[in-house]
């Protein structure tokens, strides 16, 4: 790379530590309403007895409810100019490099959430990388994410990017 590093010591000292944690409790209303917001109508988040009939003990979360769940809802007036409040990524700054962009995320889910669970978010900063790309230099931030219950059982894991550029 050539020129001064898009990565300040601050946000490099962050690799390996805790970048965000959170608690919430999982309902059925709140993700059925989320479910149908984003059209997803699986049987398994709305019907007992066909959940029952796959082997669950009662009608499931929907995996991918399990973030909104444990970080709830930011208001308007708390988000940033890219759109995210920066509470699940532990407001790392680079302020040679402050244009934001997802750059993916990897789930695997481990076991169903039921309704009442307390899922609990553990954000753990993976690693952040200087890159040259096609386009230029761009820093890449990786986190590890886990989702545990209230009896300390793993519910799922993800691994989710950022990109970040001048």
């Amino acid at each position: 790379m050539t020129g001064e590093s898009l990565i300040p010591a601050e946000a490099e000292a962050t690799v390996g530590t805790v970048a965000a944690t959170a608690t919430g409790e999982v309902h059925r209303r709140e993700w059925q309403r989320w479910a149908a917001a984003v059209g997803d109508h699986n049987p398994l988040w709305f019907d007992p007895d066909y959940a029952r009939s796959h082997g669950y003990a009662d009608i499931v979360c929907p995996p991918l409810f399990l973030q909104c769940a444990a970080l709830g809802v930011s208001t308007l007036s708390g988000l940033r100019e890219d759109g995210t409040s920066g509470a699940a990524t532990g407001n790392l700054a680079f302020p040679a490099a402050p244009k934001r962009m997802a750059g993916g995320e990897s789930t695997t889910f481990h076991l169903p959430a039921y309704h009442r669970d307390e899922i609990t978010m553990v954000r753990t900063t993976a690693s952040i990388v200087e890159k040259n790309g096609r386009s230029g230099r761009f820093v890449l931030v990786t986190w590890h994410t886990t989702y545990t219950n209230q009896r300390l059982d793993l519910v799922a894991e993800a691994t989710s990017s950022m990109i970040a550029r001048p």
